[in-house]
């Protein structure tokens, strides 16, 4: 893994709130989904199970998924798996809205799930998918 190439760090100038629901909508567009739409406020979800953040705490994470491709991918493999949560987190730090989002080479996704060749370029494609959508909406 190379943290460089792998985590990708960049700030919006939109607020958290304002953020979110313009990736979510971009990634709609996209045939994709944000499968946790009603958890994905950490701060309510934290608090709804017992926990205890501060009214500032403002983290989101959004567990994205195309479920047009992955029906067929975790079919085919359910090995694959292991990768196919895919989570852009958002959050503000020292006033600005912070994006990130963790992905993984061909080479990395090739070493985790062996003897599968088609699927790193696949996963690869939707990796870079996801980071062109952040960038559209930040």
């Amino acid at each position: 893994m190379n943290r460089k190439e792998d985590l990708y760090v960049t700030e919006s100038e939109k607020s958290v709130k304002q953020f979110v629901a313009d990736f979510a909508a971009k990634v709609a567009e996209n045939a994709f989904v944000v499968n946790n739409a009603d958890t994905m406020d950490m701060q309510t979800t934290f608090r709804e199970h017992g926990g205890t953040v501060p009214d500032e705490f403002d983290l989101h994470m959004m567990q994205v998924c195309k479920p047009t491709k992955a029906d067929g991918s975790l079919t085919a493999n359910p090995e694959r798996s292991i990768l196919m949560p895919k989570f852009v987190m958002v959050f503000s730090k020292d006033g600005k809205t912070q994006v990130r989002y963790m992905s993984y080479s061909a080479e990395d996704i090739a070493a985790l799930v062996p003897n599968d060749p088609k699927f790193p370029e696949s996963l690869a494609q939707t990796f870079a998918k996801i980071r062109s959508m952040i960038d559209e909406v930040k």
